[in-house]
């Protein structure tokens, strides 16, 4: 049997059924305890977490651990409070203070990190994608099976209230028969970090290399592959794709635009483009059913009806006649009062580890994103089309 094969097919058995919360049977800390937490990695993502931490009641942020010293510094700089610095994230493990750790480290070291710190007794809030190539994928949800830690994985639209609310009307079928996803998630530039020193160059433009890095798809396609897999309650079945390095001819080995095509069940596909030399559109999420459609952002979302949408219009609220906003032919807006789905995440990793519950993004549905993720990339790298 495949690797991939034993990854999907045991490990991800009965992926429907994977996102329903559920109770776990070990001690926690009181509601009433403040959750010590370690962020591995302080670079753009993890220093850019650390303020949300210091918002949320019953947080903090006791330890910051990186190998580039500057980068530490500034994790530290962002702290409320006082913090231990480490450059050694087993060095942070063995700190007792401690009670879980965020791990925003670069995609190739996240199911080593990880495994090793549910083996330290650890909660972990593991980055996205969660982890690379399908014998990493396997370690880490084998770690956190064993494990009597909370494994949350970081695929932060999975706890956007927002999402969570046009899932279950999609699933109550509000847009009918799923036909189609159309993602995209584009930007203009050539997404690299200023480097002080050339000695730092794979470090800490780790994204450009393939040894440490899934690109654009692992960085930026993972989050809109895990909310098509949560819609559908499956994985796909079969990838096509292509990418290439044409328009950045700066040394880089991941490619600057890919344009990928997962087949799911009865007939759903999903595409997925992303461009470095074009924002247009930016971030969008496309769900079309052969009744309606729903539009969403990183913080909106949109209802499109088929057809006329004077019906609609007459049927709100059961108001005849209530007026509806048409929002720029994007169709009609949510309203939706909602957290940064960032922060959002975290509040939900405290109330996990609280309560003992299972995250709705847990090491299987991280699993199947990061699933997608390798077939999308053994697709591109090697021209072929990928069968689960």
């Amino acid at each position: 049997m495949k690797r991939r094969d034993f990854v999907v097919k045991s490990s991800l058995a009965g992926s429907a059924a994977l996102y329903a919360p559920t109770v776990l049977a070990y001690g926690t800390p009181s509601a009433n305890e403040t959750i010590n937490v370690g962020v591995i990695g302080t670079g753009d993502r993890g220093g850019g977490l650390i303020p949300f931490i210091n918002q949320i009641p019953n947080m903090r942020v006791v330890a910051c651990c990186d190998i580039i010293p500057f980068r530490l510094s500034s994790g530290l700089s962002k702290v409320e409070g006082k913090a231990k610095g480490y450059s050694d994230y087993k060095k942070m493990l063995e700190d007792k203070d401690v009670d879980a750790v965020l791990v925003a480290t670069p995609f190739s070291t996240h199911s080593k990190i990880v495994v090793d710190a549910l083996k330290a007794g650890k909660h972990v809030y593991g980055e996205k994608t969660m982890a690379k190539g399908y014998e990493g994928i396997e370690e880490l949800v084998a770690a956190a099976e064993a494990s009597n830690g909370i494994f949350q994985a970081g695929h932060q639209y999975h706890s956007s209230r927002l999402y969570s609310h046009v899932v279950d009307e999609i699933k109550n079928g509000k847009i009918g028969k799923i036909t189609a996803f159309e993602c995209q998630w584009n930007r203009n530039g050539n997404w690299r970090r200023p480097v002080p020193d050339p000695k730092w160059e794979r470090m800490i433009n780790w994204r450009m290399y393939k040894e440490f890095s899934g690109g654009l798809l692992a960085e930026l396609c993972s989050h809109q592959l895990d909310f098509a897999n949560w819609v559908m309650g499956a994985m796909p079945e079969k990838v096509m794709g292509v990418g290439g390095i044409d328009y950045w001819k700066d040394g880089r080995e991941t490619y600057d635009n890919i344009h990928l095509i997962y087949s799911y069940p009865e007939g759903v596909r999903a595409s997925f483009t992303c461009l470095t030399s074009n924002a247009m559109g930016d971030y969008k999420v496309k769900v079309m059913g052969d009744k309606g459609t729903y539009i969403l952002d990183y913080v909106k979302a949109w209802y499109y009806p088929e057809g006329s949408y004077q019906k609609e219009i007459g049927e709100v609220d059961g108001v005849s006649g209530a007026t509806l906003n048409w929002d720029q032919g994007k169709g009609i807006p949510l309203k939706f009062d909602h957290e940064d789905p960032s922060k959002q995440a975290l509040i939900d990793f405290r109330d996990n580890i609280v309560n003992n519950t299972l995250p709705v993004s847990n090491a299987k549905t991280g699993a199947m994103a990061a699933t997608c993720v390798q077939m999308g990339l053994d697709a591109m790298y090697n021209d072929k089309i990928v069968v689960r």
